[in-house]
């Protein structure tokens, strides 16, 4: 028990510490951790944990984190997956507050960070990708036409009609259990 939990606070954090850009970019680090490496998942258990964290309000990596750590190993799994995401950061930004203050306007800092966005764009753009593998499937067929009009759905009344993205996702879980279900 002692080794699982301590692979569940390495993978963790060591993932939370690679990652850079917060949760969502964290992501797939995770999904590496989880299910290529450790294989406490597969992917579409993986997806589906997401899918249902991301329904939930929070960052979306301590509840992935707690998710998984309590399936793994119960709720000591929980308690150290989740400070394996929260401890390791925040001992880290309350060391670097200082240095970062008093370089945030070196023009070597701001390449660096101008340097790593197109990075966390390209794993957001994987993520979404693999993503999208599970999400548009039902259980009737390889492909449904409705979880393509539910994500077209919320993107426009979330990005142009200015609705809350609390109500897209209610009115997606609605829908969800009424046509969906299987």
């Amino acid at each position: 028990m002692i080794a699982t939990l301590w692979k569940l606070f390495f993978s963790f954090g060591t993932a939370t510490l690679l990652g850079y850009g917060g949760g969502p970019s964290i992501i797939p680090l995770y999904e590496d951790q989880v299910v290529n490496r450790n294989q406490w998942m597969d992917t579409a258990e993986f997806g589906r944990a997401l899918a249902f964290g991301n329904a939930l309000p929070g960052p979306i990596a301590t509840k992935l984190a707690a998710y998984i750590g309590y399936k793994v190993a119960g709720w000591a799994g929980g308690a150290v997956a989740l400070a394996a995401v929260v401890l390791p950061t925040a001992l880290l930004m309350i060391a670097l507050a200082g240095v970062m203050l008093k370089l945030e306007g070196n023009p070597y800092v701001k390449g660096m960070i101008r340097g790593i966005q197109p990075v966390i764009f390209v794993m957001m753009a994987m993520l979404a990708y693999d993503f999208a593998k599970y999400a548009f499937q039902s259980s009737a067929g390889p492909v449904s036409f409705l979880p393509f009009a539910i994500a077209a759905g919320f993107f426009i009344l979330v990005q142009y009609l200015q609705l809350n993205a609390v109500w897209g996702i209610l009115l997606s879980l609605g829908i969800g259990a009424f046509f969906l279900r299987g």
